[in-house]
C-alpha cells in the first residue's frame, strides 16, 4: 500500500482514520520502532538508584526496541541513563541493581566509572588510538518531573515543553509525596496493535458506553480534550458529589471540579493525576496484534484511593474488551477508513496526523 494511503487531513471535519491495512502491516510496525528511537520514555522513580554509585539496569521495551540500559546516580548525587553494553565485545556491563564503585564487564574486564568514561582495559597496551570517545558508554538524556525519570534516545527534541504542560496543571500536588505501591501495579497483556490501545486512550467519547460506572464519576458534558505539542491534556469533570480536586486559588482551573487529569505524551506514556495519586500507563510494543500495558501505581492519599483499585482494574478490562473487538474488526476485508467526531475525537486525530507524517 502506498505512504499516500496513510494520509491525515490536518481538517478534522474531513479528515479520514488511518486505514486498517496500517494495523495489520508488520512492515509498517517495525517501521514505527523510529518513533520510539526518537523518543523520551518513563524509566521510573528516582528511588531506584537511592544513593551514590547504585546502577540499576533494565531493558526498554523488551521484544520491541530491547535496548538495554542502565540507571546511574554518581558520586556527585547526578542521575544518568547509559547503554548497557560493552564498547569492547557488546556483552551487558551491569546484570543486578546494587551499590558500585565501578561499572566493569565481567566478560573481558573492561571497566567504566560512574560517568560512563572508559576507566581501563587489560591487555591493551598496544593497541593504536586507544581509547577513543566510541569507548565510553553511551549516554542518553535524562529529564524528571519530581521523582519521575524519562530518557531520551536519539534525540534532539526538548522534553521541557512537555514537563511544563503537565506542571501547568498539576504543580500543587507534593510529587515528592507520592508513594509507588508494587501490590497495586501490573501489566495487563492486550491482544491488539498498539496505536489501537493509544487511540481508545485518546478520546472520552466511549465512556458513556464502555464505561458505566466511570460515567457516573465524571460529567461527560464537561469532558475536555487539549491539543499540545506530542501530547495532549484530557480533563475529566466530576459530577456532584464525587472527589475532585482541592485546586488553589491561583491554579487555572480553580473553581471547577476537576476528577482527573490524563497526560499522553507522543508515542506511548500516560500519567493519570486523581485526588488520591497517579497511576502511569506505558503502551509496550510486541507485535503488531500483541501489547504489554504497565499500570504503575503511585499513593498520594490513601483514604481517598480507597474503592478505586477494583475500578480501575474494571475500566482496564473494559477496554481491553473494545481494542481486542477493535482489532477483530481490523480484519475485515469490508472496512477500509472510519471519520472522526469533531467534537470528542481531536486527540485521535492529531494521534493519527503524527503517525501519519512519520510514515509520509
Amino acid at each position: 500500500m502506498s505512504n499516500n494511503s496513510y494520509y491525515v487531513d490536518p481538517d478534522i471535519t474531513v479528515a479520514e482514520t488511518l486505514p486498517s491495512s496500517f494495523y495489520r502491516d508488520t512492515e509498517v510496525f517495525e517501521k514505527l520502532k523510529s518513533i520510539f528511537l526518537n523518543s523520551y520514555h518513563f524509566i521510573g522513580d528516582i528511588n531506584l538508584v537511592p544513593l551514590p554509585g547504585f546502577a540499576y539496569p533494565f531493558t526498554l521495551l523488551d521484544s520491541y526496541l530491547t535496548e538495554p540500559l542502565v540507571l546511574v546516580r554518581n558520586d556527585n548525587d547526578e542521575i544518568n541513563c547509559f547503554s548497557n553494553v560493552c564498547s569492547h565485545r557488546g556483552n551487558i556491563v551491569v546484570n543486578n541493581p546494587g551499590k558500585n564503585r565501578v561499572l566493569q564487564c565481567m566478560y573481558h574486564g573492561r571497566m567504566f566509572d560512574l560517568n560512563g568514561k572508559f576507566k581501563r582495559m587489560p591487555e591493551f597496551n598496544e593497541v593504536q588510538n586507544f581509547p577513543r570517545p566510541c569507548d565510553n558508554l553511551h549516554q542518553f538524556k535524562v529529564e524528571s518531573l519530581g521523582p519521575f525519570l524519562f530518557c531520551g534516545l536519539n534525540t534532539d527534541i526538548s522534553f521541557k515543553s512537555v514537563i511544563n504542560e503537565i506542571n501547568s496543571k498539576v504543580s500543587f500536588l507534593p510529587l515528592d509525596e507520592f508513594v509507588f505501591s508494587s501490590s497495586l501495579s501490573k501489566d495487563y497483556l492486550v491482544n491488539c496493535h498498539w496505536a489501537l490501545y493509544c487511540d481508545n486512550y485518546l478520546e472520552g467519547f466511549h465512556i458513556p458506553f464502555v464505561h458505566p460506572e466511570l460515567n457516573q464519576v465524571l460529567d461527560y458534558g464537561k469532558y475536555e480534550v487539549l491539543i499540545k505539542n506530542k501530547m495532549t491534556i484530557q480533563v475529566g469533570y466530576a459530577n456532584d458529589g464525587e472527589e475532585s480536586f482541592q485546586l488553589p486559588a491561583d491554579h487555572p482551573d480553580f473553581g471547577k471540579q476537576i476528577a482527573a487529569y490524563y497526560f499522553w505524551i507522543f508515542p506511548n506514556i500516560m500519567f493519570n493525576f486523581y485526588p488520591w495519586g497517579l497511576s502511569i500507563n506505558v503502551v509496550k510494543p510486541i507485535s503488531v496484534n500483541k501489547t504489554k500495558v504497565s499500570f504503575l501505581t503511585y499513593i498520594y492519599n490513601e483514604e481517598k484511593f480507597e474503592g478505586n483499585a477494583a475500578l480501575i482494574d474494571k475500566v482496564e478490562r473494559e477496554d481491553e474488551f473494545v481494542v481486542e473487538g477493535v482489532t477483530r474488526g481490523m480484519q475485515s476485508s469490508f472496512y477500509n477508513k472510519g471519520r472522526f467526531s469533531a467534537t470528542r475525537e481531536k486527540g485521535v486525530h492529531y494521534f493519527h496526523q503524527l503517525l501519519s507524517d512519520f510514515i509520509n
